[in-house]
């Protein structure tokens, strides 16, 4: 069984961060989302991943490389345009041939391994599995309808409501899909919609099997699902100090300090990670932050935030909280403060606060 995952979209949302980065390499505690993923098929026993790239695949190539450090093989498929996830399954049917395949949406996270649902998919052999989840906002996402626990209808984004359970970005093929996305036409958003490929199976009469999810699942397309993101996965964390903490500097809960950072007089509060290279003096870092290599934070405070490599925040009067801060940004103070700080700012930003 191969593996595919897709990582080619422009990431809109998440604009200005994703002009000069890729949205699949945003960190969630100080690991690129994209990795999630790649652990995830690695943990499945699937050896042979593809990984469909858009714009961005310079740096994801760079970040990923040939998939060794997971004793993965990675194979790299160009998509020339974002046209929809049932034409990335499409270019893609040279590298899988005539294999099943896990494919895997490269900006999800789930809380659970994915094994047991490849493996009840390797031994009913289905046309498909979907993963399915209950959601308060299914408008949203793409949308499941079951009858006596078969599925029977599936609609991208249904401005009607047909249920709450959405797909999970988890898909399990066999290689009978690559003629329904020949067949299916594209969408009123011009793209060919994975929706509309498993319908065409289903109305083939082909089995697609449905599988609900357990635990949490997100879709990490809005800055407020990267936070919340973060906030899970650092709560799943053991605590461990590897850096440099003097003795005026105090340490709650679970809080992970990489080799080379330096704390001075500051207050962590966890979950929280601090990243190598990273400088905290008379700082302090709340719950749900994480901070990545080589930032400096001196006489600041932060909190339900995700800080990226080279970042400095220097003498800020007020907490800053639930932000999203990209590389080599510098936030400081100047004359006359205001109340509060909310941020979200791409690479290379500069901020300068009057007080």
């Amino acid at each position: 069984m191969k593996g595919l995952i897709l990582s080619g979209g422009k990431g809109t949302r998440l604009r200005p961060l994703t002009y000069t980065s890729a949205k699949q390499l945003v960190p969630i505690a100080n690991k690129p989302i994209l990795f999630y993923g790649i652990e995830a098929l690695a943990n499945a026993n699937i050896r042979n991943i593809g990984i469909v790239v858009g714009d961005t695949q310079a740096e994801i190539r760079a970040a990923v490389g040939d998939g060794s450090r997971w004793g993965v093989s990675i194979h790299y498929i160009e998509q020339e345009s974002p046209s929809g996830l049932a034409h990335a399954v499409k270019i893609s049917e040279p590298f899988i041939g005539k294999e099943p395949f896990v494919m895997y949406l490269g900006d999800n996270l789930l809380n659970k391994s994915i094994s047991h649902f490849v493996q009840e998919f390797d031994r009913e052999k289905p046309a498909a599995q979907i993963l399915l989840a209950r959601v308060p906002d299914p408008q949203m996402f793409g949308v499941a309808e079951l009858q006596e626990g078969k599925v029977v209808r599936l609609v991208e984004k249904p401005t009607e409501p047909i249920g709450d359970l959405a797909l999970v970005g988890v898909y399990m093929f066999q290689p009978d899909i690559f003629e329904s996305v020949k067949r299916i036409q594209p969408s009123s958003r011009n793209e060919l919609e994975i929706t509309d490929a498993i319908q065409d199976l289903i109305d083939r009469g082909l089995d697609v099997h449905p599988q609900i999810v357990n635990g949490w699942w997100k879709d990490t397309g809005k800055p407020e699902d990267i936070l919340e993101a973060n906030q899970l996965i650092l709560e799943t964390l053991e605590h461990r100090i590897e850096g440099v903490v003097d003795q005026d500097s105090r340490i709650e809960g679970n809080v992970i300090i990489e080799s080379g950072a330096n704390v001075e007089r500051s207050t962590i509060r966890g979950p929280a990670i601090i990243g190598s290279g990273t400088r905290l003096v008379n700082a302090y870092v709340g719950p749900f932050t994480s901070i990545m290599n080589d930032v400096e934070i001196l006489n600041a405070e932060i909190e339900h935030s995700i800080v990226l490599e080279g970042t400095h925040l220097n003498d800020l009067d007020n907490r800053v909280i639930n932000s999203l801060i990209g590389k080599n940004v510098r936030i400081y103070r100047e004359p006359a403060k205001p109340s509060a700080y909310r941020f979200m700012l791409g690479d290379n930003s500069e901020v300068g606060i009057r007080w």
